[in-house]
């Protein structure tokens, strides 16, 4: 049982326990072939882990969005304004989910959008300061768990997990937190916000 109980929408307690019994699914060897099973195995259990991190930091907020809606945030964040049709290729997801994605968070004050300004056909999306609060807030819960999870490995096995996940997330094509939040990425403003 967790320490850190919450109330989570029935679609991501679903995928929680999906992710959980892909086992029961699929099976081990369905890992593309030069893959070692035991670290996809390992790393499926971690992504359980981080999952349950990321719905516990949403949910401490109350912001009522969804993982995938907060997604688009930290993408904007990291990205800066986007046409929508570049933010949906981000998430890759199609236009239209991500236009429903963003209808969601402009309703909740989190983006606002414009016209684009080399083309006023185009519609440009931005966070607002209340979006980028709450991707830094959300970031910062993330952050504590995450070091408390840390704080209880064995020091000595620290230097290689940082290793291997800046190598993971390179591979993803993912950029680093610390790019954003200090205000390397194109939305310098996230690196200036009070928390």
């Amino acid at each position: 049982m967790s320490a850190y109980p919450c109330i989570v929408h029935p679609c991501v307690v679903h995928e929680i326990w999906f992710a959980g019994h892909v086992g029961l699914v699929t099976a081990p060897d369905a890992a593309p072939a030069g893959v070692d099973t035991d670290l996809v195995e390992a790393f499926l259990t971690a992504s359980r882990v981080l999952v349950a991190v990321a719905v516990r930091s949403l949910s401490s907020y109350d912001a009522d969005i969804s993982l995938p809606q907060h997604r688009a945030l930290v993408l904007l964040a990291a990205h800066g304004p986007q046409r929508m049709t570049d933010l949906a290729e981000l998430l890759d997801v199609n236009s239209s989910t991500a236009t429903r994605h963003c209808d969601r968070l402009q309703q909740r004050g989190l983006v606002q959008r414009a016209p684009a300004v080399d083309d006023r056909r185009a519609v440009q999306v931005s966070l607002t300061p209340a979006g980028r609060r709450l991707v830094r807030r959300v970031t910062d819960a993330r952050r504590r768990e995450i070091s408390r999870i840390l704080n209880a490995m064995p020091a000595s096995e620290r230097p290689s997990l940082l290793a291997a996940l800046q190598s993971f997330a390179g591979a993803a094509g993912e950029v680093p937190d610390q790019h954003w939040t200090l205000g390397w990425g194109t939305d310098r403003s996230l690196a200036n916000l009070d928390p």
